[in-house]
This record gives C-alpha cells, structure tokens and sequence, in this order.
C-alpha cells in the first residue's frame, strides 16, 4: 500500500542553494507527492524566501503549502500575508506559534498557535487547508504531557484539518499520541514527521534543540561511526525505512519528510518501503 506523501524545504539563502532545491524538487516530484512546504524563519525572516519558493513550486505544478507563524505579528500583517498568499494560489497552511528572533521581546496578538489558526477561520472561512504542528514526545516547552495535550487539541477545536508530528524515532510515542488524541475525540489526521538520518553530527543538535528523542540505541550506534560517512547513512536507511513501515503498517495516514533540501536519503527510503 502507497501512502500519500508531502515534502518538506527549507528556503535557500543563496543563488546556487536555489537552483540545487530546484533539482532536488524534480527528483522527489518523481514521487507525485500531495503537497510540499516551506519553513518560515523566526519573526518572519525568511518571509521572502519562504513566499518565493512557494511561488516556485506552484508554478511548477505541485501544490505547495507555506509555513505560516504568528508570534510577534500583528492581525493586520497576519490579514495582509494570507491575501497574499490567496492570490498566489495557495490552498494548504502549516499555522505554527513560531520563534522570535533573538533579543526580541514578546510582543504582537497572538499568543498561541490556536489563536492563528482562529483568526484565519474568522477572515478566510474554508479557503485554506490548515496543517497544524503535534508532539509526540511532548513539545520541550510544554508543562507536562497533559499540558501539550490541551495545547493540540485547542489548535484542532479552533479548525485545524490535519496535523504533522515534530519527528521522532519511537513509532510507539506516535501510536500513543494518536490513541490520546482520540480518547479527546480529536479526530483529525495526525501525519508523521520523518526525518532521514544522514548527519549524526546534524541530528543530534536538531533533536537537542527540539526536543526530539534519539533512543539510546541509535545514539551509541551513531556515535561508533565516527565519521564513517557511508556507515551512518546506510544505518539511517535502515532505521528510517523500519519507521516508516511499522507507521504504514498501523495505519498512519501519510508520510511527511523533512528533506532538508536533499532528495537522496529521502528517495533510499521510498524505494524500499513503496
């Protein structure tokens, strides 16, 4: 059974980042994904960026879906952001509550993502498909699990479609989100976060500042590398692609992969798992 897949990028900072993203798009369209998305940077500093390459991907015939956070922004940029991208043809949102930059204060009207996902209900109606971000292994600065628990199922009442995990390496933490998730009758659906694993080096920082968890066991595995470059990524394969079957398997709904604008390790997975 295929499940249906969606694409995560980046916004390239440079010239010769931009067209290497362009060739790794064509090799994962190869893969007929629903949709791909574009991160947004904290405070809205990749907003260019961000909107240029949704721009791009539309025009290359793929439905593309932008990151959109709120944190700092008042309801009037809010307001004036999604008309923007309505008229670039725009259907799908990830509302996310976003990071400020650093050395800026709190500030703006919204608090929350459920706040954002709110106000694009109230100005938009049904106009958008809005993806909303969950934690399986809890978001690193929630109070508790129950705490994270009601924060999802806010963003979910106030009109979320669908949710996209944070990633993780434990296919039993997803399962128990989920079984939770519709304990509290939140019934939408809760898409899996995957990320390949290329860069120990790269993974173990990402996964620290997120709050990821690496089970022990892959952590002493990447560790025993060392550099061995060929020896990672062949393990990463292996326990990547094990992930996504045991998901497949228990009947999660769709893949979404954080590519990090490379499209081999992602494809590695596909090819064994499809």
């Amino acid at each position: 059974m295929r499940l249906p897949l969606s694409f995560e990028f980046f916004p390239p900072k440079t010239v010769e980042g931009a067209t290497k993203l362009r060739a790794v798009r064509q090799q994962l369209y190869t893969r007929k994904p629903e949709f791909c998305s574009v991160t947004y940077g904290a405070g809205g500093s990749t907003h260019d960026g961000t909107f240029n390459t949704v721009r791009e991907i539309l025009g290359e015939g793929v439905d593309a879906a932008s990151h959109f956070s709120c944190i700092g922004s008042t309801k009037e940029t809010v307001r004036m952001q999604l008309a923007e991208l309505k008229a670039m043809g725009v259907k799908r949102l990830v509302a996310l509550r976003g990071d400020l930059p650093s050395g800026y204060g709190a500030g703006g009207e919204f608090l929350y993502a459920s706040d954002l996902v709110s106000f694009i209900r109230e100005e938009t109606g049904r106009d958008f498909h809005i993806e909303v971000a969950c934690y399986p292994e809890v978001h690193p600065q929630s109070r508790s699990p129950e705490a994270d628990l009601r924060a999802y199922a806010a963003k979910v009442e106030a009109g979320a479609d669908s949710a996209i995990t944070q990633y993780f390496f434990s296919a039993e933490a997803y399962f128990r989100f989920v079984d939770e998730a519709r304990k509290l009758k939140l019934d939408v659906p809760v898409v899996p976060g995957v990320m390949p694993i290329t860069n120990s080096t790269q993974l173990m920082r990402f996964s620290d500042a997120c709050g990821a968890e690496i089970p022990r066991w892959i952590r002493l595995r990447l560790q025993g590398f060392g550099d061995d470059t060929a020896s990672i990524k062949a393990f990463g394969l292996d326990v990547v692609t094990d992930l996504c079957v045991r998901l497949r398997d228990g009947g999660a709904p769709a893949l979404h992969f954080y590519t990090m604008n490379q499209a081999a390790a992602t494809l590695g997975v596909l090819e064994r798992i499809e």
